[in-house]
């Protein structure tokens, strides 16, 4: 287990000391009916919580006594003698714990009323129930993990994807902070040593320690763009790319979304203008995440409700990262399908030519070249048979991830957070670049040194603010 150092605790013991010595508790599991479900009860008085209510089939059995990381059969028992349920109880002794403290995690069956009934007990004895995250904030604060595996600990939970899953198993294990650590050690020995030298000039001699220093910059933010180049493609692996599907009404756009959801969400009727608002839904492609929205028909309407409803996809196109634009190849490209897809300047498009199998007189691919321009992504499509579907994935990684998802084992960064910290690293460490290349005086480097060195230590929570680390922890879910 590695563990981190004790700055961990001190960064953020004021904020929180007056909670560090309660005793939470709370349901570590969905609550649903189910085969188990775990309560976690985690602090200094943890085992005696559990003891008060567990009964072991052993004669003049403790818990208190118990030896770390064992396992234990019985019944839990509220305080009128009944019988609650037959439980497991896992005792782990502090350290060894996830949050380095003493932890006690109850095994009972998995109905709603019987954990619940559970949960109330661990209060009633004595515990409190903990806040979203408060278990993994506490591992954080304890020094058990660093800031960001911390945050990975909450990614992983929510990976929907290899990648999302392999990218915050990285983190939890430790890889960003091995990086962003060694990045940090290499900045504060060179300030350090300007600080020495000016402090102490007749030992330590700055004389041509600018070039030194010059090429460590580099050094320091090839490695630190190389995680920023990465991030954009990583974020889109790992919440999905948001797709807008836009066409004139009645070319199959409601189909197309049907079928990339593989159920019937959107009403499909020959009658134009059917779509009068945006439906939203999350798909996969493969490994690939699509966020698509199916828009209603791009026209000048007349009723006021489509209108709102063309306004609003209007707007989608705008905040999309991908649009699918949808012509009907078995009828005639007409000025309102060119004036839809001239508006989409800017935006990444591909053209879904649908309707390609109803008959021997659609357009050919050079046809629709010649309408929508040489180099645009082309896909002629059905959403009746799925005919595309490979092609348009294939089309969306080659777009997005250069044509496959291979990262090398790399430790690649996809909270936005941090990647607003490394882009402050960045800018800081371009001021020091203009003032080495300016030939200003050293003491002008430590100041963007030390703001560099601090913009990187937000990543792993050692320069993270107290409003920062509640904003964090506030967005885990309960029981972890």
């Amino acid at each position: 287990m590695k563990v981190f150092p004790s700055f961990f605790f001190t960064v953020v013991f004021e904020m929180i000391h007056n909670n560090l010595d309660d005793t939470i508790c709370a349901i570590a599991t969905a609550l649903s009916p189910s085969g188990l479900s775990v309560i976690r009860v985690s602090g200094k008085d943890s085992i005696g919580v559990v003891d008060k209510m567990f009964k072991s089939v052993k004669e003049g059995f403790c818990l208190e006594n118990v030896d770390s990381h064992s396992i234990h059969y019985g019944y839990i028992v509220d305080n009128s003698g009944k019988t609650v349920d037959e439980v497991l109880v896992l005792v782990m002794r502090a350290p060894r714990s996830f949050t380095a403290e003493d932890t006690v995690e109850i095994d009972c069956h998995g109905g709603i009323f019987v954990t619940e009934y559970i949960l109330n007990l661990c209060i009633n004895n004595g515990a409190r129930l903990a806040d979203p995250g408060e278990f993994t904030k506490r591992a954080f604060v304890n020094g058990r993990i660093d800031l960001s595996a911390a945050e990975a600990v909450c990614d992983l939970i929510n990976a929907k994807n290899d990648f999302a899953h392999d990218s915050a198993m990285d983190q939890v294990k430790g890889r960003l902070y091995d990086e962003i650590s060694l990045l940090r050690d290499e900045i504060i020995t060179d300030t350090a040593f300007i600080e020495a030298a000016l402090d102490d000039p007749e030992h330590y001699s700055v004389d041509g320690f600018s070039e030194i220093l010059g090429r460590n910059v580099d050094k320091w933010v090839d490695k630190v763009c190389s995680f920023v180049n990465k991030s954009r493609s990583g974020m889109l692996l790992k919440e999905g790319i948001s797709t807008a599907i836009v066409g004139k009404p009645n070319v199959g756009k409601s189909s197309i979304f049907n079928l990339l959801c593989g159920r019937q969400r959107a009403i499909v009727t020959d009658i134009p203008g059917t779509t009068r608002d945006v439906l939203d839904t999350q798909v996969r492609m493969g490994q690939i995440i699509l966020n698509i929205t199916d828009t209603a028909g791009i026209r000048d309407a007349d009723d006021e409700v489509e209108k709102i409803g063309v306004e609003k996809s209007r707007e989608m196109i705008q905040k999309a990262d991908l649009v699918l634009f949808v012509c009907d190849v078995s009828g005639k490209i007409d000025d309102a399908d060119r004036d839809i897809f001239n508006k989409l300047h800017g935006v990444p498009v591909i053209v879904l030519a649908n309707k390609c199998d109803t008959g021997s007189n659609i357009y050919s691919l050079n046809e629709l070249s010649n309408e929508f321009g040489e180099g645009v992504p082309i896909i002629l499509f059905s959403a009746r048979t799925g005919s595309g579907l490979d092609e348009l994935e294939n089309k969306i990684l080659k777009m997005f991830f250069e044509g496959n998802l291979n990262y090398n084992d790399e430790v690649t960064v996809t909270n936005i957070r941090q990647v607003n910290a490394l882009k402050k690293c960045l800018e800081s460490l371009g001021k020091v670049k203009e003032s080495i290349l300016m030939n200003m005086e050293e003491d002008f480097f430590t100041i963007d040194l030390m703001d560099a060195y601090n913009a990187l230590g937000e990543i792993t929570g050692e320069t993270a603010g107290d409003d920062l680390i509640d904003n964090i922890f506030g967005k885990f879910c309960m029981g972890k």
